[in-house]
């Protein structure tokens, strides 16, 4: 397989739409490192990073070490990398958060990785930047618990390597802006790609076995992942960076109940108690809705990437589901229905064999620094495979319930779709030949 080539004019219209759209005229962009792995695009990367943010290598260094440290919090026990730890894909393998004190917070920790590279932050987007996501967890009362900024630049004052850092990195004194920029900083040389999907994507064909081939195919046709988790030259990431109810809060309470007297105290408009419900009661469910005040939001979250989606369970914002069986049983069946489920889910049908190929497929996603990491991960999933309370096969193959017409099954025999379009050898697809043989 070649490199696609369409993926020129992919970038230049890219560029084009987004010059397009930026009125006053876009900062000047920060020049991507040399060389960046593959699968990870210079295009995105200058249109994520201004040159303000550039991760200069004295910012980086301040960053993570701010990153590491759990001064940071109120009773010096937790740290950014508590939730997000380098060995484990930036993740803690948690199903949520936990914070000083043993307190247990409402969401599963996301990576990371590639985090740069989002339109905005946490699994509910009420974050815009790197930097501002990066100060609202040290004042979180249940993970790091500092009760206000002020806290914060004198505790890190006091320290004096910080003092002195601060002084020679930003030239002045510490302050809680300066913080949050080196830490986000750091995270900025956090991007990831490299996996064997890339290397199959750029003409090794021989980088995906037969199993994660199939896979890649239903992915792409079938089990329509790819719905809000394309993967492409200009879209790497494998999300649409949207937000979606997929039911998942919805299969452990009266979901609709909960809506309501969401929506009841929304319409109060306290703001002070609506960010109070999003992160610390079981609102939190909600998702979007508590940050747009829009209806159809309700149980919205952010689609995550699939970078590295092998390494980084349990999943979903609430880490409910433990493996990528569960994932993919839960969309088999079409999610669980609720007043505000989103319209493309639907029920996929998808048998045994093909569910092992779709989680093969998955697990090639994974950055080459975390191969045996992956392989580790990947057998104990496979451990799993007997305890999945997602699965409902009577659903998935509408043996019951009514949630929709299958998806086309690709017939692999006439064409397999993974060589079709910007990926294969060729740009449209052909029609299937009826001369009998």
């Amino acid at each position: 397989m070649r490199t696609p080539s369409g993926v020129a004019l992919s970038l230049a219209v890219l560029l084009s739409v987004h010059e397009a759209w930026a009125a006053p005229p876009a900062p000047a962009s920060a020049p991507p490192p040399d060389p960046l792995p593959l699968g990870v695009s210079a295009a995105l990367w200058k249109v994520s990073v201004p040159a303000s943010a550039a991760p200069s290598p004295d910012r980086v260094a301040l960053g993570e070490k701010l990153f590491n440290d759990k001064r940071l919090s109120l009773d010096d026990s937790v740290s950014c990398a508590t939730c997000h730890d380098p060995n484990k894909g930036f993740t803690d393998g948690k199903t949520v958060s936990e914070g000083v004190k043993g307190l247990k917070g409402m969401r599963n920790s996301p990576t990371v990785l590639n985090a740069l590279f989002n339109g905005s932050q946490f699994w509910d987007g009420r974050a815009a930047s790197l930097e501002d996501q990066a100060k609202l967890p040290i004042l979180n009362p249940v993970e790091m618990a500092m009760p206000s900024p002020e806290a914060v630049v004198a505790k890190v004052r006091a320290i004096p390597e910080y003092a002195t850092a601060f002084q020679q990195v930003f030239k002045r004194d510490v302050t809680y802006d300066d913080l949050a920029a080196a830490i986000a900083a750091f995270e900025r040389t956090q991007f990831s790609g490299n996996a064997r999907f890339d290397r199959f994507i750029f003409g090794e064909t021989k980088a995906l076995d037969e199993a994660e081939r199939r896979g890649w195919a239903l992915f792409n046709g079938k089990a329509r992942c790819n719905s809000c988790h394309a993967g492409n030259a200009v879209n790497p990431l494998f999300s649409d960076q949207k937000f979606h109810n997929i039911g998942v809060a919805a299969h452990k309470q009266d979901f609709p109940q909960l809506a309501r007297e969401g929506l009841k105290v929304v319409r109060l408009g306290d703001e002070k108690q609506i960010d109070e419900l999003a992160l610390q009661t079981r609102f939190s469910e909600l998702g979007r809705f508590l940050v747009t005040k829009q209806e159809n939001d309700v149980g919205a979250f952010k689609t995550p990437t699939l970078r590295n989606i092998g390494i980084t369970g349990p999943y979903m914002h609430d880490g409910s589901l433990v493996t990528l069986w569960d994932v993919i049983d839960h969309y088999n069946k079409g999610g669980v229905p609720n007043p505000y489920l989103d319209g493309g889910m639907q029920r996929l049908g998808l048998t045994e064999p093909e569910i092992d190929d779709l989680v093969a497929f998955l697990f090639t996603l994974t950055d080459t620094r975390f191969t045996k990491f992956n392989a580790q991960e990947l057998a104990r999933q496979r451990g799993r495979k007997n305890q999945r309370p997602e699965r409902d096969t009577a659903v998935a193959m509408g043996k019951k319930g009514n949630l929709g017409d299958l998806a086309p099954n690709p017939d692999l025999a006439v064409k397999n779709p993974a060589d079709i379009g910007l990926y294969g050898t060729e740009t449209l697809a052909k029609p299937a030949s009826t001369k009998k043989p």
